[in-house]
Formats: C-alpha cells, structure tokens, sequence
C-alpha cells in the first residue's frame, strides 16, 4: 500500500522515536517500502532562518530585509544545526558528511543572500519580490538539513533511503511546484525504498507567497495528488482530540475515531489545524483518505478524515476555540434599509487584506470577528472615517464543531452550561448547516467556557 506521510518539525526532533514508531514499527524488510515522506526542518529551524512564528522574534531573513548584518546570525545558525547534527550521530548519522553538507548549503545561501543585499540597496529593484526570493531561499534550508540527516541514518541503518531535495537549491530551470515534484519522483521505485522528501518546494509561482509557513503540507498534498496513494498520513505529537487535554484534563477528553474535510476545515479556521485548508483541498477533491497519527502511540489509529463521512449519532465531535480575536462592532444609524452598506465594509477589508472568522448582523450595526495579528489601524481609520461609530474589543472564540449535531436544544444546552459558570456571551452564531457553533466571550472566560461546554457535550 503506497501511502505518503509527512512528519512535523516536533516529530523529527525525536528521530529516534520517528524511526522506532513509525518507520520500524511492525514492519520488516520489504513492508519498510512503499512509503513517501515529506518531512518539516527540526524543531525551532525555521524560526532562526525566518522568524519565531509565536513571538515574532526575528531571524536571518529579517535581518536582511532591515538592512542589518546577517552575517553574525547566519555563522550562529551553522553552529546550531551542527550542535543538531552532532545530537543524531549516536543514531548512526554519519557527522562529518552531514556537517559537509550543511556548510556548503549555507556557504550558497550566503552568497545568493549577498547578491540580493547588494541588489536591494541600488534601489533599482521591487523590494517585495526580491524579499520573497531572500524568503524561499533561507526557508528551504531547513528541510533540506533534516531530509538529509534522516536519509543518512536510515542508510547507515542498511536501510534503502532515498533523498529527494526539492529545495532545487543549484536547479536554474523554470519549474512550476507542480512539474518539480512529477520530474524528481518520476524515476523512483517506490516499492524499494523510503522516499525521503523535503517540505519546500521550489517553483515558479513561490511556494511561499501563498502559503508561508504552511508550504510543508502543500508539498505534502501536492505529492499526494501525484502520486494516488492509498492514504495519506501527518504524524504529529498529539492526537486529534475533543478537546485540548491541557485544559479540560485528559480524562476528559479523547481522539476523535472519524470525520470529514469540512469539520478539518472548521479546526483551522479557529487554529486547531488538523491540516492547512489549501492543502486539504487537493486530497479532499481528489478523494484521498488522510489520517492524523500521534508519533509517540504508534499502535493507535489516529483519526481518519475522508470526504463523505458523516457521524452517524447526533452529537459534538470538538469543542475548542482561540483567545487570539477581536471584534470590530461598526455602529451607524443609517445602516437600516441601506443597501450596500455591507459590501462597503466588506471593500475596506479587502483592501487591507483582512480576512474575517465571524460576522453578525442588526439594523444599526454590524459586528466582525478577526484575528489579533490581522489587527490594521488603519482599516479603524477609514472605518470610523464612514461610519458613526467603530468600537474595537478583544475577545476570545469558543465552538462546538461536528459533521451531524443538529439537535433540538443544542444551542439552549450549550447557553445554559455557560450561564451556570457565569459566563456571558457577548456574541453567537451558525450558519444553516450547523457544523459549527461559535460563542464569543470576554478571554478571561476562555479557559472555563472550554471546560463547563467539554463537560456538558463530551
């Protein structure tokens, strides 16, 4: 059974426990094959080469994008991924070609980043694109640092590993992410070896100006789609579960057996990514299976996402939700009988790139839920400029989401369960289909909204 697999950063860090769990166990000899993976830098990589993508903290690439010497925190980055290096080398890995490697993939990207430095201060140049290209060049190291190291082990382990870097680092040839990947996985034997694939894709269209720091699981989808495997699997460091076991406890909570691409897409669009709604796309159209496992519990089947899955009693499948929203409440009198008023607003948001997680509606006012990051003063500025009154809030956003949960009282239990607490709901709403049910209240009843609806629906 062909299946592609992809393996988080969290993931590779433990490569001992990759190898063990997923790669060795239960099977021996040829049942080792058939298998693609696409696998994320180690843990933490992609924050030194980019940015930390929780705080913010700048890596390279911003060093360069400022103007600043990139020169200190690239030499710092060289001794990281050999201190990295030299923690696998009790797993067989062959230290001083995977240092080689390193250094020369690095010594490359120095210069390549020396030219667009060089280029940006003439001024002659579009900022923005260069900066991506500086962007797709420093991304693709990480991959490519751990698809070889892992490849080299597993050889070293006389185990017939493939690497396959798609990074096309010395590639000069205009490919778009697509044609790459057919071209460097046309001639490969699958049912001999453990294809080994980096998450970063080199192409054309820029596998990064779309997707940024999703790009792995694009590459993920993107084979799949190529290829038709059987399944395709994420292997994370945690299950997909009801609830997050840190905070209702993990008595309380447990893996979710089954669902669909539509409650996936639901878990995204309030964090809780099972995968990247772009890359589910490809596998859901193309009736792909995919199936989320836990690294650690090997012997659990994790949960199965396929396209027309429906559960088959009325009930939540997952409570969870985010403390990181505001809510942009823009009040005008006029608004009544005003058509168009709507879309007015809805132009603004375009035109600063704003994308929205709710939406409700009055006579006089209209209220929109979006992502802290995405806040945009002057989005405020042109809003207060058209409108009476624009009252921004933060907020935090707690849902109940399921592929067939609609059931009388649904709505009044949920209600009532929260009231009990003394939560207030500042704002709710669903859309016809009922797969997700979303209650807005102040973030410091976050934490006990999420335990007082996991104890009355789970």
């Amino acid at each position: 059974m062909l299946t592609v697999e992809k393996i988080g950063g969290t993931s590779m860090t433990a490569l001992n426990d990759v190898i063990k769990n997923i790669i060795q166990f239960e099977r021996t000899g040829q049942q080792l094959y058939n298998r693609i993976f696409v696998v994320s830098a180690f843990s933490g990589v992609t924050n030194l080469l980019l940015e930390n993508k929780k705080t913010g903290a700048p890596g390279v690439y911003h060093k360069l994008a400022n103007f600043k010497d990139f020169h200190k925190p690239l030499k710092d980055l060289i001794t990281k991924l050999k201190q990295i290096n030299k923690s696998y080398e009790s797993l067989g890995l062959d230290l001083a070609e995977a240092d080689k490697f390193i250094e020369q993939r690095l010594k490359d990207a120095q210069t390549y980043l020396e030219n667009i430095a060089s280029i940006l201060t003439s001024g002659y140049v579009n900022k923005e694109d260069i900066l991506l290209a500086a962007r797709e060049i420093l991304a693709s190291i990480g991959e490519s640092h751990s698809a070889f190291n892992f490849t080299n082990i597993l050889q070293n382990m006389g185990i017939n590993a493939t690497f396959v870097d798609l990074s096309g680092f010395h590639d000069h040839r205009s490919f778009t992410i697509d044609q790459r990947i057919k071209k460097d996985l046309q001639h490969i034997d699958f049912e001999n070896t453990i294809t080994i694939v980096t998450g970063y894709t080199k192409g054309t269209e820029g596998i990064m100006r779309e997707f940024d720091r999703g790009y792995s699981e694009v590459t993920f989808s993107k084979i799949a789609v190529a290829v038709k495997p059987q399944e395709a699997i994420i292997h994370k460091e945690y299950h997909l579960c009801t609830a997050d076991p840190e905070l209702v406890g993990v008595d309380n909570c447990f893996p979710v057996g089954n669902t669909n691409y539509d409650v996936a897409d639901q878990l995204a669009d309030v964090g809780m990514e099972a995968i990247h709604p772009k890359a589910s796309k490809p596998l859901e159209i193309n009736d792909i299976d995919l199936r989320i496992k836990n690294t650690f519990q090997p012997e659990h089947p994790g949960t199965l996402i396929t396209r027309e899955y429906i559960c088959d009693k009325k009930r939540v499948e997952v409570i969870t939700g985010t403390e990181r929203v505001l809510m942009i409440d823009i009040y005008d009198p006029s608004m009544v009988g005003n058509v168009g008023t709507d879309f007015h607003i809805m132009q603004l948001f375009y035109k600063f790139g704003v994308s929205y997680t709710f939406k409700a509606t009055s006579a006089n006012s209209i209220s929109i839920v979006i992502w802290d990051k995405d806040f945009n003063k002057k989005l405020i500025q042109e809003l207060e400029n058209d409108f009476e009154k624009v009252t921004v809030e933060k907020m935090a956003m707690v849902c109940l989401i399921g592929s067939n949960m609609d059931q009388p009282g649904l709505l009044a239990r949920s209600a009532t369960a929260l009231a009990k607490k003394g939560i207030n709901i500042k704002s709710c709403g669903f859309a016809l289909r009922k797969v997700n049910i979303q209650f807005l209240v102040a973030r410091e009843d976050f934490k006990e909204a999420i335990k007082a609806l996991n104890k009355e629906m789970i």
